[in-house]
């Protein structure tokens, strides 16, 4: 008997839709991993539960959800949520997540680092995350120092900011991290404070559900070399917390003062404001993500070549050459 007649045919896995029949919603107790390990304190921990609460009411399928990261405190992220995820090298976490993007549509690709990760190693790879549209999710856990390396001055570090690097104070100007996204082209920016955990949660859930490149710094205060750095903005430490009230578009006098969060000048007035600064969307437009664009080129070559295999179009490249 041939070995063709007694082949059986592989069974077919049917994955349920998330929250459907057989799939039990997602909740924190399968989403919990390893127990953090950060200080006693830090910032971090509330961003971490914010994320949680978040996968909770986007209740996507589990095995769809990737956790990617960098170098740093922050960039520990991926060990603490049950999902695929990883570290890569610093400051590169970016365009690896960005080909995970590209290369599975069916995943949802969240990103995690600090001000180090994105604005000084990684500066250059967030640039062109940003500007290509790769659809995914950034969260910054900007907390204005080096933490890990034990305080040096990191890019959002302060003017003025003692540190093993600064013993004298920092010189330099600090980046910018709403006026830099903005400027390179990020489809989705917004802000908000490691302190608010129901304005974190709303920044990041609506960050999670724009088709392109989303952005969230929150700012996230390092207790250990950087206490006290974010009070300005913390009530409870006797700062001011100013959000960004979108507009309603429901026609009232009260609306015409409200931000169009399309409207990327007053985007960029906001950006400029002067420390702490403000909380909410800063911007958020429609543009086609290079998913789509990548999608569309390759669903028309299939077409011109008559959906050729790999092979037949590397002979035709060489029958062209003889």
């Amino acid at each position: 008997m041939s070995s063709e007649s007694t082949a059986t045919a592989a069974p077919v896995l049917e994955i349920p839709p998330a929250g459907g029949a057989g799939r039990t919603p997602l909740a924190k107790k399968t989403l919990v991993s390893d127990h953090p390990t950060w200080c006693p304190g830090c910032g971090d921990f509330a961003v971490l539960a914010s994320f949680y609460k978040v996968l909770e009411k986007l209740n996507y399928p589990q095995e769809n959800i990737v956790t990617f990261a960098g170098i740093g405190c922050s960039s520990r992220f991926p060990y603490f949520v049950n999902s695929h995820g990883g570290h890569f090298i610093h400051g590169r976490s970016l365009p690896f997540a960005a080909a995970i993007s590209l290369g599975r549509a069916d995943l949802h690709v969240f990103a995690f680092g600090g001000d180090g990760d994105g604005f000084s190693i990684g500066g250059n790879h967030l640039f062109h995350a940003a500007r290509k549209n790769t659809k995914m999710t950034y969260v910054i856990m900007d907390n204005s120092v080096y933490g890990l390396t034990k305080k040096q001055t990191s890019p959002t570090s302060p003017i003025g900011f003692k540190s093993k690097t600064d013993p004298w104070g920092a010189m330099e100007q600090p980046v910018n991290p709403m006026k830099t996204l903005l400027t390179a082209g990020a489809t989705f920016v917004a802000r908000s404070h490691a302190t608010q955990v129901n304005h974190m949660i709303e920044m990041m859930h609506r960050a999670a559900l724009h088709d392109g490149f989303s952005v969230v710094e929150i700012l996230s205060e390092c207790v250990e070399f950087n206490e006290g750095a974010f009070d300005a903005a913390n009530p409870r430490k006797g700062g001011k917390w100013q959000t960004i009230e979108l507009k309603k578009n429901d026609g009232s006098p009260e609306d015409a003062a409200r931000h169009d969060p399309t409207d990327e000048f007053a985007a960029m007035k906001y950006a400029l404001a002067p420390w702490p600064g403000h909380f909410g969307v800063f911007y958020e437009v429609n543009r086609p993500t290079k998913n789509k664009l990548e999608r569309d080129l390759i669903n028309r070559t299939r077409e011109k070549t008559k959906s050729a295999s790999a092979l037949q179009l590397l002979e035709g490249t060489f029958a062209k050459m003889r």
